[in-house]
């Protein structure tokens, strides 16, 4: 089925990115007031949860396993082109996955939240009774960070009450900056939105727990992704990191197009750190392929190319005083210095 693009005018006063199908369709009024293409024969049943979804979702998913169908429609704006009162605009944390980690007040805030924005894996974490309490919910593939933003802020510039989500803390490379950067850039300011963060689990801690107690000290943590931050800076902080007694919790430590970052990390922690350097690895934390294991540091580069180190994978590096008690990692915190025990 081929697509074509055009741009309609939606009533939030910007222009949205309208899909049309070669088949007939029928725009429905999206909760922000813009047009979205809806396929009769795809698209038009509806869930039992109240959402629409697809006749192979229907024959493969009960009601509350499935997420509403997701919305389309993307609307560009300032804020001279919205009437009325903004809604409320919060970053909420999901931690590491687990419905049951997750805190008391993120599930609050969901459930409070008229429409719900986030990436797409993130949003399919979300407990089934916050997915069906929603109005809406809106989620974008990976590299949809400025566009799900902009849409949380102009659905909420539009008079919503708007949770943009993430898993582990809005504030660990997440979008509460960003979001803040784009209320900024609509002319819009934190306060007119009743901005809010709520504080989730972050991987450094949610893996910490599961590896025993390896951040007890001073730690750093670290992204290989070169995606928004070039290598050459990645390469400079490993080393005055690795060089000091950090332990060191390393974000996004593997992809396919990215061997080398992860290769080259391996190299500096090892010029700076003994070959015997407890590192934990937890792969897919909270959820369902969750795996941890406790590695010597001189076991990290063959580890790459195995399905234990990925995007979704924490690696916690030890430091000098870090050792490995009863299949647990320890790092001091300096008391046997000063107390007898």
């Amino acid at each position: 089925m081929s697509e074509t693009d055009t741009e309609t005018e939606s009533k939030c006063g910007g222009k949205t990115t309208e899909s049309k199908t070669t088949e007939s369709t029928e725009a429905s009024t999206s909760k922000c007031g813009g047009k979205s293409a809806a396929t009769e024969s795809r698209d038009s049943s509806a869930s039992k949860c109240g959402g629409s979804k697809t006749s192979e979702e229907q024959s493969s998913s009960k009601c509350g396993s499935s997420k509403k169908k997701q919305t389309d429609e993307k609307v560009e704006a300032t804020i001279d082109d919205f009437d009325g009162e903004p809604g409320q605009l919060v970053a909420v944390g999901l931690g590491p996955g687990r419905a049951s980690e997750m805190t008391t007040l993120a599930k609050e805030t969901l459930r409070e939240a008229d429409h719900i924005v986030g990436y797409t894996t993130y949003v399919e974490l979300l407990p089934d009774d916050i997915v069906e309490s929603a109005e809406d919910i809106y989620s974008t593939p990976m590299c949809g960070e400025v566009s799900r933003t902009e849409e949380a802020v102009d659905r909420t510039l539009a008079g919503n009450d708007v949770a943009i989500v993430g898993s582990g803390d809005p504030n660990v490379y997440a979008l509460a900056g960003l979001a803040l950067e784009i209320l900024e850039s609509k002319g819009a300011t934190a306060s007119m939105v009743d901005f809010d963060v709520v504080a989730g689990v972050p991987a450094a801690q949610s893996c910490a727990a599961r590896l025993g107690a390896p951040l007890v000290n001073d730690t750093v943590t670290i992204s290989l992704s070169d995606h928004l931050t070039s290598m050459p800076t990645i390469e400079s902080r490993l080393h005055s990191a690795a060089k000091e007694g950090f332990t060191i919790v390393i974000y996004n430590p593997w992809s396919r197009k990215r061997r080398s970052n992860y290769e080259k990390c391996c190299e500096i922690l090892l010029e700076h750190r003994d070959p015997d350097t407890p590192v934990g690895i937890v792969h897919g934390a909270g959820r369902d392929d969750e795996q941890v294991e406790i590695v010597e540091l001189q076991d990290l580069p063959e580890l790459g190319e195995t399905d234990l180190v990925d995007m979704t994978t924490t690696l916690l590096v030890g430091n000098e005083e870090t050792y490995v008690w009863d299949d647990r990692m320890v790092t001091p915190r300096g008391y046997e210095q000063k107390y007898e025990y």
